[in-house]
């Protein structure tokens, strides 16, 4: 299993590039940052300086989406970034969230996030691609490597990341609905005549290390509560299209029942005020909190789901001592063992 982290771009940017640096000293495959330029810093321009002052980690989007962002100029920034650092991108893409709804505008429509998502992965990967009845590429890109992982929920997102995408990403930790989520994606990708074993599949949820005592635990679970208001947005989505019957798992629909709105000012942010319907059992379930112990155990849970990466948010007020835990205790025991001698 590989490992990532996920962070808000908020000023000091070089706080960000910072938590780059420690999260490969400490032995993390991924670096991953929201895309949601009026809340927070322009991504790409941190991505550059990332790139530039570390060596072997890649860094994301998680996600952009094709609403905000023309698909060209999305695609010619990675194969830039690509082009002067060494293919270490990866774009995480998803229909839109908080970049587009805090200007009222709408997630694009399934057609268009198709497209897009051929048109960016062409284009980034140093090919032509047909656009408005003509055929264009960059001359300037040669051997550029873009994966394209798609975040999804609803059945028809989940269609799409296993058709088109080079992986998938799940952002929310429960074990139930990641097993149904992975397996919808892999079933998908097989009609399509695709092997599933070559999507990479992503879980992300907030990972916040307690000392054992309940107290800590306390504190870690309102740390964190602030995901399920996030993931909550999706699935308000799932349910106003699909309602309260469809394939996508109770697990994750009924929570949403006494979700009254939301305000993206507090977006991301821990100790929000429009919460209060995310119960403590969701953020244990969506999140991973605990011990070193539990954090191995859900982990390993993960893997054998079929997860090929745990990517964890850092929005929370304990992230440096989270990635010198996670180097020290959890990478280690986590990934596969090789003997020296055998």
């Amino acid at each position: 299993m590989d490992f990532g982290v996920v962070v808000q771009t908020n000023p000091p940017a070089p706080r960000t590039v910072a938590l780059a640096r420690l999260a490969e000293e400490h032995g993390f495959d991924c670096f991953w940052t929201y895309d949601s330029h009026i809340l927070w810093q322009e991504p790409y321009v941190i991505h550059s300086q990332i790139l530039a002052h570390t060596s072997t980690i890649k860094v994301g989007t998680m996600v952009t989406n094709p609403a905000t962002r023309d698909w060209t100029v999305t695609a010619s920034t990675f194969a830039t970034l690509n082009a002067y650092f060494g293919n270490r991108t990866v774009c995480g893409i998803g229909r839109g969230d908080s970049a587009v709804r805090v200007t009222n505008g709408k997630p694009v429509t399934m057609k268009v996030f198709r497209e897009s998502i051929h048109v960016i992965r062409e284009l980034a990967n140093s090919r032509s691609v047909d656009i408005n009845g003509t055929t264009v590429r960059f001359p300037w890109s040669r051997g550029s490597q873009l994966d394209i992982w798609v975040a999804a929920y609803g059945p028809l997102a989940l269609k799409a990341a296993g058709e088109l995408g080079d992986g998938y990403i799940l952002q929310c930790g429960d074990l139930d609905i990641a097993a149904w989520m992975i397996e919808t994606v892999r079933a998908a990708a097989k009609a399509a005549g695709r092997d599933p074993d070559n999507i990479t599949f992503c879980v992300a949820a907030p990972m916040y290390i307690t000392d054992g005592t309940e107290e800590n635990r306390r504190h870690a679970i309102e740390q964190c509560r602030w995901f399920g208001g996030m993931v909550g947005n999706h699935v308000a989505d799932i349910v106003a299209r699909y309602g309260t019957d469809s394939k996508v798992p109770k697990a994750l629909t009924d929570y949403v029942a006494g979700r009254t709105g939301y305000d993206y000012n507090e977006h991301g942010k821990a100790g929000n005020s429009h919460v209060g319907f995310v119960s403590d059992e969701i953020v244990e379930r969506f999140c991973l909190i605990g011990t070193v112990e539990e954090h191995r155990t859900k982990l390993e849970r993960l893997k054998e789901l079929g997860a090929d990466q745990f990517a964890g948010y850092l929005d929370h007020d304990n992230k440096e001592e989270t990635l010198r835990v996670y180097g020290e205790a959890v990478i280690p025991a986590t990934r596969d063992q090789l003997a020296a001698r055998t």
